[in-house]
């Protein structure tokens, strides 16, 4: 009876090991494969750009024949796709053709160079570390900073496809440009997003369409809580570069109270606490004195001394902009107050928060300056 035991047990310590063995061997494979597709599909990027760059300096010899740029283009289609087959029509050539021309006229610094070292470059000095799907969606934003921008944050972030539509679709750049001045948009554009104090970290709006939720307050502040907890993933995707989630409901007690934190997440890139408070309604001053009862809990109780002071957001449906800056202190880098939508805004609507902001921001400008005249006149 015994050996049957042992037996068994032999048998299962196996199959375990067995297991283990076939679940590296998959990662092992898969990865191999992801990263050989990655390698086929970023030497086709560079292939495309210099088969552009070839396409331009043909048709620039043959510019004084009438015609000659289109009959070149159907007659190199048709004998790339007789020796290679699909992928090289009169409409891939041309794309090829706009690539080269879009990318090698690109006036900005290349800033992905540095992280993408082991990479080749153009002539011109510029990398790709992107799939060619990606670049054919960056070919048509027309404006180069945003361009730029899109490219910077998919290179780091990884987006796949659906994530960079997603992005842009959302307006991410309008929306991280309107809390910036001149300076720190260049440097969105040159860099992406860079996260070195709090208020790198903040958007408003957030576009979180993805929770399903119609664009009324006919449900709760659960409600919403539950439809982001649903697409945790995309909601962390959403708030930025670094985030991880802690917990929903967090509860904490003081002199015998319970309070709970609606989401605590915690930011790699600022290693801190960041505490998200959700208000389906417009944001009252009382909201915001309460974020800073949990900041100041969360600072002085949960975080540990090798972590930076914990940050503190309060999403909200509407809000008064001047009730908030007479709310927070002026030098405020801790608290933040920030609109969402369920539903994915319009260009419109984005320029005229745009135009709002640099109307809050010379006004704040011009204030400061008075006040700064005055204290030198005394």
């Amino acid at each position: 009876m015994s050996k049957d035991i042992a037996k068994k047990s032999a048998t299962g310590i196996e199959d375990a090991q067995l297991n283990r063995l076939c679940e590296d061997a998959f990662s092992i494979i898969e990865a191999g494969r992801k990263n050989a597709y990655r390698a086929v599909n970023v030497a086709m990027v560079y292939s495309y750009f210099e088969l552009g760059r070839r396409i331009v300096e043909e048709e620039q010899n043959g510019s004084s024949r009438a015609g000659y740029g289109a009959k070149l283009l159907t007659r190199l289609a048709a004998a790339l796709t007789e020796r290679y087959g699909r992928g090289f029509s009169d409409t891939n050539l041309r794309q090829m053709r706009n690539f080269y021309l879009v990318y090698s006229e690109d006036e900005i610094q290349q800033t992905l160079s540095a992280e993408f070292a082991g990479l080749p470059k153009t002539q011109e000095g510029r990398v790709f570390p992107l799939s060619w799907s990606h670049y054919l969606k960056l070919m048509r934003i027309k404006d180069i900073d945003e361009r730029h921008f899109y490219e910077a944050e998919t290179a780091k972030n990884n987006w796949s496809l659906a994530e960079l539509n997603r992005q842009f679709d959302s307006a991410l750049y309008e929306r991280l440009t309107l809390s910036r001045d001149k300076d720190e948009v260049k440097k969105l554009a040159e860099k992406g997003q860079i996260v070195e104090k709090p208020s790198d970290l903040v958007k408003d709006p957030y576009v979180l369409e993805f929770v399903g939720l119609e664009e009324k307050p006919s449900y709760s502040e659960s409600d919403l809580e539950g439809a982001i907890i649903d697409n945790l993933e995309k909601f962390l995707l959403e708030m930025g570069r670094g985030f991880t989630f802690v917990g929903r409901q967090v509860r904490f007690t003081f002199d015998e109270e319970h309070y709970f934190v609606d989401l605590v997440l915690f930011n790699r890139l600022l290693s801190c606490f960041v505490l998200v408070d959700l208000k389906i309604g417009k944001l009252r001053h009382q909201d915001l004195g309460q974020m800073q009862m949990y900041v100041n809990y969360f600072d002085r109780y949960e975080r540990l001394e090798s972590e930076n002071p914990t940050i503190g957001i309060v999403l909200c449906k509407d809000k008064n902009d001047s009730m908030v800056e007479l709310t927070l202190p002026k030098d405020n880098e801790r608290i933040f107050a920030s609109r969402y939508q369920t539903v994915l805004p319009s260009k419109d609507e984005l320029r005229q928060l745009m135009d709002e902001s640099a109307e809050r921001f010379e006004a704040t400008k011009l204030s400061g300056d008075v006040a700064t005249a005055m204290e030198g006149s005394q």
